[in-house]
């Protein structure tokens, strides 16, 4: 047996299936594209998801892929094993071969054998398969193919080898290739087999026969052309090749545990739980690596919530292994290092995510500095509370989890620490509530599986042609209408439903560009186009109010889009592109679009970077683009193989799904990307460019909301006015208003440093009074009095005077403004065992019919009725002498 590497078994894995007439399709983003039901692309399968359904055709029937895979969610998460075991990962790359309608059980399973057993030359007495225990027919291709012998041909129950793509749809009985390690790895027991817990029969590659339809009723019915998925683990396979006991010791990940060795000054292999750090890391280097580089950002929902806490997991190990300086970067430096040649695009990606695994990292320290104290401030005051063993809530649990980010194994290994018990059952509570309000969220882009089956029926009979990039007016017929999701006759005068044509110049809204709107005009029928969408892949929809008439299938229209709104939307979208060029040209090729927005009156561009912009660069953004219109640049439009695009240097986006065939755009030499959206013929239409607002969407996302052409015009003249109005108010010329303004702030400026001065002086000269009025109750000094004129603000730095000017005692000062009173209490920390400042003001703040509380050393309080504040003061003596009692 030959001892391969990873990247040679990847290569064969590519090459083998090419030449049995399989299509290579490169790895999909791990973002799935279209598919709202999946936070991470799991499974090689995924991207194919479409072609298994039937809505999204491809030209081929036969592909191979090696896919990037994350599986930290659902079902498949495997995040708290990570490090733990020798194959559980976070990341990982599965190669896979499928089928769609082509070959079925035999194909698959000669190919699997092989693979396995010529191209790696796994010696095949070490192979033994599994079937779903009624699946007859690949058990005697598995003899006849391959000479297995029946008793290393295992059959087990719908668990371990039916698979279904969800509760309905396609499925079908799988059978798993199983590699026997040997005795030297296995757990020993006599009755290790196929189906122990030990790593010593292990699944290699599994084959899925897809060829059934589940209904909601559970019945199974033969599909009309059975599929093949199949699924195999990259790293299972390289330590199976290079004779290792662990995924982590081949030659993909055992590299970066290296990387971590040097680090930390610590060998792997010397204790079980640096291993286990170590490991750690190794795998969450990767995960985050190719998160990043596909555009994920840590967040505290969502994907983003996922990412945190792979990389909140991973620093935490560092921590463990004594890395107080941060370390991430260098491991996501040599993930790329090794992953370069089969991910190209991960050095363009190196600087950013270096950047955002530091600024992670430094955040992570500052949550530990903040959060573990209010942990330990937790277990105090719930021990305070018991004589018994502590309790630490639920909730509370959460609150540092979830809002702080303190791992759950770190407040559990403090809570083991300190001999207190934590409420896991209520926290889990707390979680379950969180996941629910995550998926309210995930449901947020849209649900493939909620769409209408109306349109899942029309998109399997045919196909809108679109025509809008050429014309903006055509005779169409009506090919279904549309109402509450059902297919209907007809839609009458006054009634809004959806109406689909046979061909349509309305562009339906995609990539950012908003949905053309326009009329459909018959005989006496005149019907308003309010927006136009696309549902599935091939299916346009024109959501209509019937002005005039009435629309039935097969009636045929004049299909009219406003071209005032297409003119205005199309300066826009041209100019989203000049602005993601000039963005990467000024702040560096890190700069990726992360999201936008194209409609007739602004365009907003959500863009990957740091920090917020500079008023400089603001600038100079809009003088690059200005000057780009101003040269009248061509505009063109070119389709192509998606490979030729990307190698002319072509922007392709996250989350975006291409076909093999792709639409270019290009303006001259300054910027080339994928696009759908329709565009000006020439940079000069749009005339005039102006960025309105930058600000920050969320963590390492900026935002450019920006007008063009009529609209940026309007905006800089209501600039001007703005301006001249400002300069009519401060007595100036327009230009001399920012000296003028400077002017009065050191004006202002100035007042306040001389109230503050006077301020001071009057606290001073309080305080002297206060302290002639102090008073002893059992040796205790007790100041307690009125401070007028203070806020609340002004009553705590009093307080703190006074205790200072003391040195022993308590204080108790109180104010009232605008008919509401405040207190504050202070005690020195000689006195903190005997009197609490929370439970003090508390009690006096009662008084006056308000309530409070804080610390034992300083404390606040409101109230209502300043008329007893006089009493309330003279009750003070009294309530400290009970305290001290």
């Amino acid at each position: 047996m030959p001892r391969l590497t990873g990247g040679e078994i990847r290569e064969r894995f590519l090459r083998f299936f090419e030449r049995n007439d399989h299509t290579v399709v490169a790895s999909s983003s791990l973002v799935p594209a279209g598919d709202p039901t999946l936070l991470f692309t799991n499974a090689g399968m995924v991207p194919f998801k479409g072609v298994f359904l039937g809505t999204d055709p491809r030209p081929y029937r036969r592909a191979v892929s090696v896919q990037k895979c994350l599986r930290v969610s659902g079902k498949h998460n495997d995040l708290e094993n990570v490090g733990r075991t020798a194959r559980h990962h976070t990341f990982f790359e599965m190669l896979g071969n499928f089928s769609f309608g082509d070959y079925f059980k035999e194909g698959a399973i000669e190919y699997g054998w092989a693979f396995l057993t010529r191209e790696l030359e796994l010696p095949e007495d070490r192979l033994w398969v599994t079937i779903y225990k009624d699946d007859d027919v690949a058990g005697e291709l598995w003899q006849r193919l391959t000479g297995l012998s029946p008793d290393r041909i295992v059959r087990l129950g719908e668990k371990d080898n039916f698979w279904s793509m969800g509760e309905t749809g396609p499925c079908g009985p799988c059978s798993e290739l199983i590699f026997d390690q040997g005795p030297r790895i296995g757990c020993g027991r006599p009755t290790c087999g196929i189906e122990c817990g030990c790593d010593r029969y292990l699944e290699l590659w599994n084959l899925v026969f897809m060829q059934y339809n589940r209904d909601a009723s559970g019945t199974l019915t033969p599909l009309p052309k059975p599929s093949i998925d199949t699924g195999a683990g990259l790293e299972r396979m390289a330590a199976v090749c290079q004779g290792v006991k662990s995924n982590f010791e081949s030659d993909l990940i055992r590299p970066l545990i290296a990387t971590v060795e040097e680090l930390s000054q610590k060998r792997y292999g010397a204790d079980e739980q640096d291993d286990v750090s170590m490991r750690v890391i190794a795998d969450h280097a990767r995960a985050v690596t190719f998160a990043l580089a596909d555009g994920v950002l840590p967040s505290n929902e969502g994907r983003g919530y996922v990412l945190r806490r792979i990389l909140r997991r991973a620093l935490r190990h560092g921590r463990l292994l004594g890395l107080d300086e941060p370390f991430l970067a260098a491991a996501t430096d040599k993930v790329i290092d090794l992953m370069t040649d089969a991910y190209p695009e991960l050095p363009a990606n190196r600087a950013h995510v270096a950047r955002l695994a530091w600024i992670e990292e430094d955040r992570f320290g500052i949550v530990l500095r903040e959060a573990l104290p209010r942990l330990h401030d937790l277990i105090q005051n719930v021990r305070s509370q018991t004589a018994e063993r502590a309790i630490l809530p639920g909730l509370k649990l959460f609150e540092l989890y979830d809002t702080y980010g303190v791992p759950r194994d770190l407040i559990d290994e403090i809570a083991v620490e300190q001999s207190v018990t934590c409420d896991w059952d209520g926290f889990e509570t707390e979680l379950r509530r969180q996941r629910d309000m995550s998926r309210a969220h995930l449901k947020a882009f849209g649900d493939v599986q909620g769409v209408a089956e109306a349109f899942h029926d029309l998109v399997r009979a045919r196909q809108t042609v679109f025509l809008g990039y050429e014309r903006l007016e055509l005779a169409a017929s009506v090919v279904a209408v549309i109402a509450d999701g059902k297919q209907v006759d007809r839609i009458g005068a006054g009634q809004e439903g959806e109406v689909v044509l046979d061909q349509t110049p309305f562009y339906a809204e995609s990539g950012g560009q908003v949905g053309d709107a326009g009329y459909l005009r018959g005989d006496a029928v005149l019907a308003e186009v309010l927006d136009t969408k696309r549902p599935l892949a091939g299916l346009i929809v024109h959501r209509v109010l019937v002005k005039r008439g009435e629309i039935r299938n097969g009636q045929r229209f004049l299909a009219s889009v406003d071209a005032g709104r297409r003119s205005t939307t199309v300066k826009n979208h041209t100019a989203t592109h000049l602005v993601h060029a000039a963005l990467r040209q000024i702040l560096g090729d890190h700069v990726r679009q992360e999201g936008s927005l194209v409609a007739p009156d602004r365009l907003r561009f959500d863009f990957r970077h740091y920090g917020p912009l500079s008023p400089a660069e603001v600038t100079q953004i809009e003088e690059m683009v200005n000057a780009k219109l101003w040269a009248n640049l061509p505009v063109t439009v070119e389709e192509m193989r998606l490979d030729e695009a990307l190698a002319k240097g072509a922007l392709a986006f996250f989350g975006d799904k291409y076909g093999d065939e792709v639409r270019v755009v290009s303006v001259a030499d300054f910027s080339i990307e994928l696009c759908g959206g329709t565009h000006t013929r020439a940079t000069g239409e749009i005339g005039l460019f102006k960025i309105a607002h930058e600000t920050g969407v969320a963590a390492g996302i900026r935002r450019i909301e920006a007008l063009t052409g009529p609209g940026a015009f309007q905006h800089l003249k209501r600039e001007g006015e703005v301006l001249r109005e400002s300069a009519d108010r401060l007595k100036s010329k327009p230009l001399e208003v920012p000296e003028k303004v400077d002017r009065l702030f050191e004006s202002a400026r100035a007042f306040e440093r001389e109230v503050e001065r006077l301020r001071a002086k009057l606290g001073v000269e309080m305080a002297e009074e206060l302290l002639k009025k102090a008073t002893q109750v059992d040796g205790v000094t007790v100041v307690a009095g009125l401070a007028e004129r203070c806020d609340q603000r002004a009553l705590r730095e009093l307080a703190d005077r006074l205790r200072t000017k003391i040195g022993s005692g308590v204080i108790v000062l109180a104010t009232s403004l605008d008919g509401r009173v405040g207190w504050v209490a202070a005690v020195t920390p000689d006195l903190t065992s005997r009197l609490h400042a929370g439970k003090l003001v508390k009690e006096v703040a009662s008084i006056t019919g308000g309530s409070g509380g804080g610390r034992a050393d300083l404390a606040e309080a409101g109230g209502k009725n300043p008329d007893e504040l006089d009493r309330a003061l003279r009750l003070v003596p009294e309530l400290v002498k009970r305290f001290l009692a």
